[in-house]
């Protein structure tokens, strides 16, 4: 039973990703019937910690506190991606997982969990910004980018900011049960449970073309994304055989036509779901998709939600 939980600390520890997990796991809200933790903030690095917004912490507990912890989250913090960590605070979260614990981060406290060697083999997530850079220190993890959280049981990582209550009322939805989780997300007023994944908050420009060989057409291609258009037709147009055009194209632009006209036609779908009452029907045909089930479908891919759900995110529930 999840009954025991401890958050660790770094000087740079962002307040928010800290109130995350104390929100969660620190309120007592017995007088609804919600089970209590043994909750405690514990320190890696001394007893007084900066925060990123220049707050001062006074930190009672010490590593030891994580020795009897059955769950260890680790909350994001400035710079993480590119400084050193304690050895012992990172021995002290293999040895956490050992015995049988879990470890939860939120956002950037996936570097630690990396550094400290808890990902091989797991599949994991982080804020969309540091995807990258995870992956390129890490080049043998397998980084989900698009996704709120990733359990791979007994480690939880989470991506930015707010997806670390996602992750975290996952974790109690998953020992407490689905009422415990729906009841404590009401105290916080927050949804229980969020549609899609954090692909629909990425910005994701496609690639810059490297060359200008093409450059032409993808002007025309842009401003016609409701045509329907062969590599034969747009190869036409850049006065080119289709074999030489797919290799400029792709050589120029880092992907292939089809995939550079599919995804700017979902990029069109997402700015007409926030910035217009237009129905989505309307909208596929705009978008060159031609019907609400092709534009749900590629929508769906792309983005990781649906286009009511995407618009309601963004422009409210009156909006959709």
């Amino acid at each position: 039973m999840l009954r025991n939980v401890a958050a660790v600390l770094l000087n740079g520890v962002n307040p928010f990703e800290l109130g995350v997990v104390c929100e969660v796991f620190g309120i007592d809200r017995s007088d609804e019937g919600l089970p209590v933790y043994d909750f405690a903030v514990a320190s890696a690095e001394g007893p007084v910690l900066r925060c990123n917004s220049g707050l001062t912490l006074q930190v009672e507990h010490g590593l030891d506190r994580l020795e009897e912890a059955d769950l260890v989250a680790v909350p994001a913090g400035s710079g993480f991606e590119s400084r050193p960590f304690p050895p012992e605070l990172l021995e002290a979260l293999r040895r956490a997982v050992d015995r049988g614990a879990r470890v939860l981060s939120v956002c950037s406290g996936v570097f630690v969990l990396a550094a400290a060697g808890l990902l091989e083999g797991r599949r994991c997530t982080v804020h969309w910004r540091h995807a990258e850079t995870l992956s390129r220190q890490y080049p043998h993890l397998t980084v989900e980018p698009d996704v709120l959280y990733v359990d791979e049981d007994p480690v939880i990582t989470s991506a930015g900011t707010a997806a670390g209550i996602d992750a975290c009322l996952h974790l109690v939805r998953k020992e407490e049960g689905p009422e415990v989780a729906n009841k404590i997300a009401r105290r916080m007023v927050v949804p229980p449970h969020r549609d899609g994944g954090q692909a629909q908050y990425i910005e994701r420009p496609l690639p810059q073309h490297r060359g200008d060989t093409v450059a032409e057409v993808l002007v025309w291609m842009e401003r016609n994304l409701d045509q329907e258009v062969t590599v034969e037709q747009l190869a036409a147009r850049a006065h080119m055989s289709p074999r030489t055009f797919a290799r400029r194209f792709q050589q120029e632009t880092g992907t292939t036509p089809y995939r550079w006209i599919l995804r700017q036609r979902v990029l069109l779908a997402q700015q007409l779901l926030e910035q217009t009452d237009e129905t989505v029907d309307t909208i596929a045909g705009r978008t060159g998709f031609g019907n609400a089930a092709a534009l749900r479908h590629h929508f769906v891919r792309a983005v990781g939600t649906t286009p009511q759900a995407y618009r309601r995110t963004f422009r409210g529930t009156e909006a959709a």
